[in-house]
């Protein structure tokens, strides 16, 4: 924009002599003739522009603006003049900004959620975990990967479905093959067959990506235990999906697993009902479908009075009714034991924050400030210079 470092450097020395922000210090600095006047009138225009902009925000939606802004400021047609490498990359980035941007309600509600998730260690010489997203991962790679969270309705994600149909769940999946690739070596895949979602627990089922993994290069590992006590332990164990969103992959992955039931991988307990299915290692407590009316262990549920939840047995019953296979065809000569239940969860209220109203704190990015309102370990605090922001306790430390 015509603004070379001098000029940068003023801007930054006066701020920090006078205490205010640079924007602030710009507008100060153009009213003096510290500056030359072609230097001068750009910096003016520059801080009218932000004005202008900031006059918007009322009038159009946070996503749009920031688009208007990046546009406007010359910032997107430079990426797009760019010839380096890196400049797709760049400009995939600014893209993928304005659509997280859009998931938030406001402007506010975003720099709320990035100062939450604000990277505090920014020491490169530590050996020390990267935690990413999948779009910030792009373009790099490491030695081992770990993803977790492999579930439906985390992974793909039930609104990218919802909302982008067979085009959403495509974009799913390519970011599952960037997740994948980061990895030189090894990428460690984690799903769960419960997960705490706002206090109360809830079943999952593996991610029909796990599916379309090739089988060779593929080692599978589970919990010995009947944790949860329902649904698959294991993906290769799962149900088919009814989905309206089946893709050639998709169905390849079927085909493969209706060749494996035999005896390979994906072979279960349902093969073998002579064998106590409510201690087998191969499902978490033997449910079949993940429904509770159709438990098949006989101690019914296991581990919840733990986790926040307790199995209330109603009825116990038993009928000859023909069992299923994972295809729902019905097995000839072989029956289920149908349990019902009910599941009663406990809320679970978070940990006291270690900090109290009144307390003088620094946090790496907003300096010190004063904590004001304590809400489970979410604090609000009036910060010195940066106003009156909400972070996480465990991102900011006592001073004296």
């Amino acid at each position: 924009r015509g603004l070379g470092d001098a000029t940068l450097q003023q801007v930054h020395t006066l701020a920090r002599a006078q205490g205010v922000p640079l924007l602030e210090a710009a507008r100060r600095i153009v009213e003096t003739e510290e500056l030359k006047p072609k230097v001068r009138a750009t910096l003016k225009t520059l801080t009218q522009n932000f004005a202008r902009w900031r006059d918007q925000l009322d009038a159009l939606p946070h996503g749009e603006l920031a688009g208007l802004i990046l546009d406007e400021a010359g910032y997107t047609e430079m990426w797009q003049n760019d010839k380096s490498a890196e400049a797709p990359g760049r400009l995939e980035n600014l893209k993928e900004l304005i659509k997280a941007m859009e998931d938030y309600e406001s402007l506010p509600a975003f720099l709320e959620h990035v100062a939450l998730v604000m990277d505090t260690d920014n020491d490169q010489s530590v050996e020390a975990v990267n935690l990413m997203t999948l779009h910030s991962a792009k373009g790099l790679e490491f030695e081992q990967v770990f993803l977790p969270g492999w579930e439906e309705g985390l992974f793909p994600h039930q609104r990218a479905l919802d909302e982008g149909g067979r085009a959403g769940l495509e974009e799913e999946r390519r970011l599952a093959y960037v997740g994948i690739t980061r990895a030189k070596k090894k990428a460690w895949i984690w799903f769960a067959s419960n997960r705490r979602i706002h206090g109360s627990w809830q079943s999952s089922i593996p991610s029909r990506f796990l599916d379309e993994l090739p089988e060779p290069h593929v080692e599978i590992r589970e919990t010995g235990s009947n944790y949860g006590g329902y649904g698959r332990s294991r993906f290769d164990q799962s149900e088919p999906f009814g989905s309206t969103y089946a893709t050639p992959g998709w169905q390849r992955a079927q085909a493969r697993k209706q060749g494996r039931v035999a005896g390979g991988w994906g072979s279960d307990a349902s093969d073998h009902p002579d064998e106590d299915r409510g201690a087998t290692d191969r499902n978490w407590g033997g449910a079949t479908r993940g429904r509770f009316g159709e438990a098949e262990g006989r101690n019914g549920p296991q581990g919840f009075e733990e986790r926040g939840a307790r199995w209330r047995p109603e009825v116990e019953r038993f009928e000859r009714s023909p069992a299923r296979d994972r295809w729902g065809n019905p097995i000839r000569d072989k029956h289920v034991k149908v349990i019902e239940g009910a599941l009663v969860a406990k809320s679970v209220t978070a940990a006291p924050s270690k900090f109290s109203v009144g307390d003088r704190v620094f946090h790496q990015k907003f300096g010190n400030g004063t904590v004001v309102e304590i809400e489970g370990e979410k604090l609000s605090i009036d910060f010195d210079r940066a106003g009156r922001k909400r972070v996480l306790d465990g991102f900011v430390t006592a001073t004296a």
